[in-house]
């Protein structure tokens, strides 16, 4: 299971590590890419190096596309064709697609909420379609949440879904959550 995380220059860092360290734990291989390039600054100042560049990525080497919010981040994010093009595709081939904070209305941006139950971040609602005011959203292969908060609960119900409840538990029990 290969899970892919861009990092847009802005990104919301609680959201990014928190994804990214829960899913390594439930044993899934993640790959963060960096748009525009490989050194990303999140939206606190915190500096990361993403394993590879956003355009040395192949989309279809992937099972889960995950967008953390994050402000400039999620404008950045959403700019970008390949983005929004990985957004629709996923989506037609019915893969997980996971977006937090900010980074609903990406998928809002790109058709694919427009029959769907999302959430956002408090104050966005506009920004989606079907907007309702729970933490964590799943409807079908989409999963969202509100923001930095829910991405504990976010993470874990990512690895919920793609690997069970008993995985789900055990890495909750392991973090004392």
């Amino acid at each position: 299971m290969e899970i892919l995380v861009p990092l847009a220059n802005g990104f919301e860092e609680i959201e990014a590590v928190t994804v990214i360290d829960v899913l390594r734990r439930a044993g899934m291989t993640v790959v963060t890419a960096g748009l525009p390039g490989s050194q990303v600054k999140g939206s606190r100042g915190v500096q990361v190096t993403a394993d590879r560049r956003l355009d040395q990525i192949d989309p279809s080497k992937f099972d889960a596309l995950i967008l953390v919010g994050g402000n400039p981040g999620y404008i950045n994010l959403g700019r970008s064709q390949k983005i929004m093009e990985m957004v629709v595709k996923f989506n037609l081939d019915k893969k997980l697609i996971g977006a937090i904070c900010a980074a609903p209305s990406i998928l809002a941006k790109a058709g694919i909420l427009e029959d769907r139950a999302a959430t956002i971040c408090p104050g966005m609602e506009r920004e989606i379609p079907r907007p309702k005011g729970k933490r964590v959203i799943q409807d079908d292969n989409i999963i969202t949440a509100q923001g930095p908060g829910t991405a504990m609960e976010f993470s874990l119900k990512i690895v919920e879904t793609i690997r069970g409840k008993d995985k789900m538990r055990e890495i909750k029990e392991k973090l004392v959550y």
